[in-house]
């Protein structure tokens, strides 16, 4: 057992299905499972357990069974332990073992019941969920109607991706792993849905050549557009990731340190960065071009509005990294946000396939997507990120560090970049974290 972030290696995901074959296939072979489960989930709520009576409520199928399992092993513990249907009044602790994997549509009235039950406890009580909280869908990471806020969830067998993007990241809590003795999943079931980013996407960034110099380690250009703060951020985030040049259309009394940009043709390009209108005319000669092209913002809003820039942009041989937002995925996608939202997974491997190109999908749980590869899962970052700027400094950083390494993929690089962007927002304790510091702490951070 082990918790899961901060990540430090790549760890697989899998959905409802691929979660489904494994816990079949490892119960075919060991059907005392459910003891060695119920055990996990005892031994993580002792260690939780602060004073005051358990709560283990416990639904009808092998989530209630676990729960089951685990108040036989705390009452032998000597806890006050109770299954009942209703907390009792001293609760300090509470197991949610209604449903897991089995749960495909809304709760019941008697069972949201319960969820509200449980959550009313909040505060009062500490929380850990079984394998899911009760109502999250496994591989969206939307709620059935209600779920539990869990303080902790500990996933069995298999890691599921809704624990780590959309609403599962606020549901789960602090998430801890227990493969219960066997391989990894993969292993059992084949590719896995996801992958979980870890700090291991860092590695190539980890040390420079003894003879490095600025002309060695990539030139980057930010296309500016109407709003020339978000350019200055952009370039700054550049710059500071370790590109050796960082040509800017707007001057930055601040930084010195970055060109004019001259007209000259550069290798890597970030451009939408608060580009307003503008950024329209610039974006046919940007895509036929730019052997590596970052687009954030009104870059993604033009295409979305425009046809042929989207032919263009699918048309390209050099690579491109898109970094929407939820609204500007909804543009680009002909549908809604709410919809994307709704699938966030789904919506990342849409986007690839439709624009034929690399995607981040920004949000809680940011996720990146390429045809051809098995999407990633950020699990660092978190509200600290929700400030102005917070993504033209992740398109600069993104650029900077491709810059520096252009013969990585661009979904290498985009892991990289929203790994690090999420490591600098967890320093940030309380609030949020204004784009220029987030800057300073990106560029504090030791990448190995």
């Amino acid at each position: 057992m082990f918790k899961v972030l901060p990540a430090a290696a790549a760890l697989p995901l899998h959905g409802s299905a691929g979660s489904r074959r494994v816990e079949r296939r490892v119960l075919a072979r060991r059907p005392d499972l459910i003891e060695d489960a119920g055990l996990a989930v005892a031994k993580l709520a002792l260690a939780l357990h602060r004073g005051g009576g358990v709560w283990v409520a416990c639904g009808p199928g092998n989530n209630g069974a676990d729960g089951r399992v685990a108040a036989r092993h705390l009452a032998a513990q000597g806890l006050a332990v109770s299954t009942d249907d209703a907390p009792p009044p001293d609760t300090g602790l509470v197991v949610d073992a209604l449903f897991g994997l089995g749960l495909a549509r809304p709760l019941e009235d008697a069972w949201a019941a319960r969820v509200a039950q449980i959550n009313a406890l909040a505060g009062r009580a500490t929380v850990l969920a079984v394998d899911l909280p009760s109502g999250l869908d496994a591989e969206r990471g939307v709620a059935h109607g209600s779920a539990v806020r869990a303080d902790h969830t500990l996933a069995l067998l298999t890691l599921k991706p809704g624990l780590l993007t959309g609403a599962g990241r606020a549901c789960a809590g602090t998430l801890w792993f227990d493969a219960l003795g066997e391989a990894p999943a993969d292993a059992l079931d084949g590719a896995p849905t996801a992958t979980l980013i870890g700090r291991d996407r860092l590695a190539p960034w980890r040390t420079r050549d003894p003879l490095a110099h600025k002309g060695t380690q990539g030139d980057v250009q930010v296309v500016a557009g109407s709003m020339p703060g978000a350019a200055r951020l952009a370039a700054r985030a550049a710059l500071a990731a370790g590109a050796g040049r960082v040509y800017a259309e707007v001057d930055d009394a601040l930084r010195p340190e970055l060109l004019r940009w001259d007209g000259r043709a550069l290798a890597t390009v970030v451009a939408g960065c608060g580009g307003g209108a503008r950024i329209v005319w610039r974006l046919p000669a940007l895509l036929d071009a730019a052997p590596r092209l970052v687009l954030d913002a009104d870059a993604l809003n033009a295409i979305a509005r425009d046809p042929a820039l989207a032919a263009a942009l699918r048309a390209r041989a050099a690579p491109t990294l898109l970094t929407p937002h939820p609204p500007e995925a909804a543009r680009l996608l002909e549908t809604d946000a709410a919809a994307v939202q709704a699938d966030r997974l789904g919506a990342a491997r849409a986007l690839a396939a439709r624009y034929a190109c690399t995607v981040v999908l920004k949000g809680s749980g940011s996720v990146v997507a390429a045809p051809g590869r098995v999407p990633a899962v950020n699990g660092s970052g978190g509200p600290a990120l929700a400030t102005p700027g917070s993504g033209d400094v992740l398109a600069g950083w993104a650029g900077g560090l491709w810059a520096q390494r252009p013969g990585l993929d661009a979904f290498d690089v985009a892991c990289a970049a929203v790994h690090w962007h999420g490591l600098a927002g967890d320093t940030q304790a309380h609030g949020p974290l204004r784009a220029n510091e987030l800057i300073e702490r990106m560029l504090g951070l030791d990448p190995r």
